[in-house]
């Protein structure tokens, strides 16, 4: 049985993010074992105060998010789009727990490093406010580059996979319940 973490990143817990979290877990709960966190609901400082030159002290809910990601065959992050990107909870997030020796590490004295994160994959649920078609043909998807090429795929996380679903600002109910329907079923999908 696969374990899935989802890793809802949207500050409001009532916000579609968080309905598209939950439907997500309603679906693959019945295949897998699956558990999702709320960044909001973990209490670490965001900043990565010194870099990767001294270390940090890790949070509790920093150190119990590593574990899960550890014991993880399937990730799936659940964000909004905000300025091109993803919200500054999810970066901090990122920042915080993809370390240098957990996630991946640099050789010495060589430009290659080891992916730690190899054997997994994740799939991506991306809410915008803007027409989906216009943030890949005007914007080129920079949060999207950045979360699966420049971030999950440089830790050896593939394949990572991408549904966006926008604009939800101007979206109706039975829109937004097609979507919802749509990322149970990429729940249930998973065995």
């Amino acid at each position: 049985m696969k374990n899935i973490l989802i890793i809802q990143a949207h500050p409001d817990k009532d916000s579609f993010c968080s309905k598209l979290a939950q439907s997500y877990h309603i679906g693959a709960t019945n295949s897998c074992n699956c558990k999702l966190i709320h960044l909001s609901d973990l209490n670490f400082n965001l900043v990565l105060e010194h870099g990767y030159k001294k270390r940090t002290e890790l949070e509790p809910d920093l150190l119990m998010a590593q574990e899960e990601i550890k014991k993880a065959d399937h990730l799936v992050f659940v964000y909004p789009t905000w300025w091109g990107t993803m919200p500054a909870s999810l970066k901090g997030f990122i920042d915080r727990t993809f370390l240098p020796g957990f996630a991946f590490k640099y050789r010495d004295n060589s430009a290659l490093w080891d992916k730690l994160l190899t054997g997994k994959s994740a799939r991506l649920i991306v809410t915008m406010d803007a027409p989906t078609w216009y943030y890949n043909i005007f914007y080129k998807k920079p949060g999207h580059q950045a979360m699966k090429k420049a971030t999950l795929n440089f830790c050896g996380v593939k394949p990572v996979r991408i549904s966006t679903f926008g604009s939800v600002k101007s979206s109706t109910v039975k829109k937004r319940e097609q979507w919802l329907f749509k990322v149970r079923k990429l729940g249930e999908a998973l065995k």
